[in-house]
């Protein structure tokens, strides 16, 4: 193992370290959120624009998943179909109201949002959106960053009912290259998929306690055809992506 991917592998095991006590209590209250919301038949939704989109794939019909969340996932918001006009489309108003009209959010709703900086347009009109349907918003953010750029403008971490600080430093990298002044190495992914899944996985135990956890197996388990066939006829009608 070179020097590099010690340092980076070094450098995202202790921020998840840290992060298993600091985000404890947080953490706690977006499963309690999240349970109440499952066991009301409601649905957990999950945006992100840029490479935040990818929380919303991580746990759209993923194995060992949940069946009630559903992704928001529009491709100008993403990367596949022009990552520069992505970046522009993230940061301009208004657009986001029209892109989840289409899912049919609901009072009683959750929808996580992530954005490590956490000051663009779309992430704060999509909180904002929720609170007006009654849904309540559970934000993925860096405060560290959001607060370093802010300049006046909203923060996610100021709208959200729950705020998951993911404690990374502006910029996301976290790995300096000697002599360039170039930091490699982003970590907001690996971080939020891991906060994503350890929440979802006690919201399914909870669930699990009264023979209710409606968890997906992988396709190449026993019984996975029948389990999942059932899941999907379920929740499709309110997950335009099943």
């Amino acid at each position: 193992m070179t020097d590099i991917t010690d340092a980076y592998f070094s450098n995202l095991i202790g921020r998840l370290e840290t992060l298993k006590q600091a985000l404890a209590e947080p953490m706690a209250q977006a499963a309690s959120v999240i349970l109440d919301t499952a066991r009301g038949d409601k649905r957990v939704y999950v945006f992100g624009t840029g490479h935040s989109h990818m929380l919303a794939e991580e746990v759209h019909y993923r194995a060992g998943g949940l069946a009630f969340t559903v992704p928001v996932l529009v491709g100008s918001a993403m990367l596949h179909e022009g990552a520069v006009i992505s970046s522009v489309y993230e940061r301009t108003q208004g657009l986001v109201r029209p892109m989840l009209e289409r899912y049919g959010m609901q009072p009683g709703d959750v929808i996580i949002i992530a954005s490590n900086s956490g000051v663009n347009a779309a992430p704060i009109e999509a909180a904002d959106y929720a609170h007006e349907i009654g849904a309540k918003v559970i934000a993925i953010t860096s405060i560290a960053y959001s607060s370093a750029i802010a300049n006046g403008r909203r923060r996610l971490a100021e709208v959200a009912d729950i705020v998951l600080d993911n404690g990374l430093p502006p910029g996301d990298a976290v790995v300096d290259l000697e002599g360039t002044g170039l930091r490699v190495g982003p970590v907001s992914t690996a971080v939020g998929v891991t906060v994503i899944n350890a929440i979802f996985a006690e919201v399914a135990s909870e669930l699990s306690k009264s023979g209710d956890a409606p968890v997906y197996l992988s396709a190449n388990m026993p019984g996975a055809a029948e389990i999942n066939q059932k899941l999907v006829k379920k929740y499709r009608p309110r997950n335009p992506h099943l």
